[in-house]
């Protein structure tokens, strides 16, 4: 199988350590009647790839929250950020990797969906999620060839001086509203967005 056919990997990053929350683990919010983590897994989950789920040392309730899941944990070491877990996630991967963030909720399986299926018609490019209005957000799918590139990143920027350096390859996929830049870091975020919910977790 050539790498170009070959399917992606999802990385779900869940290994922060919710230092914003006042105490609380913005994983283990409880969203649909279950914990975030496990909602997002499941979601990844149904797009029928292989998942890797990224979690950080002694992250114990959150490895429970997984109980019972077909994912792969592997386990990011150090405290460079976003780097690290990437680095993580992708060792001893030949593979495209299709990154989520774990604390974007409103992130859907059909979302999810979408872009592993596009990656079969547009195998060279950097599929990378926007919102409505065409800002750029997460999740961001990208192709094997660039995984060298993946595993040489460090601090906590993620992988946005390769989206700008490769930005001719990068297509921008629309998604609804503007759930491609959701994400839910202290407890005022998840106040708010349960409250536009209509109290709904």
């Amino acid at each position: 199988m050539t790498s170009s056919m070959t399917p992606p990997v999802i990385l779900l990053l869940a290994a922060g350590a919710s230092r914003r929350m006042q105490g609380r683990d913005k994983m283990l919010e409880e969203v649909e009647g279950q914990p975030l983590l496990r909602l997002m897994a499941r979601r990844a989950l149904k797009s029928g790839v292989a998942l890797r789920v990224v979690l950080g040392p002694g992250q114990d309730a959150r490895r429970a929250a997984l109980e019972g899941l077909d994912v792969e944990i592997v386990e990011a070491e150090g405290t460079d950020g976003m780097a690290a877990s990437i680095r993580a996630g992708i060792a001893g991967l030949d593979a495209p990797v299709l990154i989520l963030l774990g604390d974007m909720p409103e992130i859907t399986a059909g979302d999810i969906y979408l872009m592993v299926s596009l990656h079969a018609q547009a195998s060279g490019a950097i599929l990378r999620a926007a919102t409505r209005d065409g800002t750029p957000g997460h999740p961001v799918l990208f192709p094997a060839d660039l995984l060298p590139e993946l595993a040489r990143l460090s601090g906590d920027a993620g992988a946005r001086d390769i989206l700008k350096r490769e930005g001719r390859r990068v297509h921008l996929l629309p998604l609804k509203d503007d759930r491609a830049t959701v994400d839910l870091d202290t407890p005022e975020a998840w106040a708010a967005w349960r409250a536009g919910r209509g109290g709904r977790g």
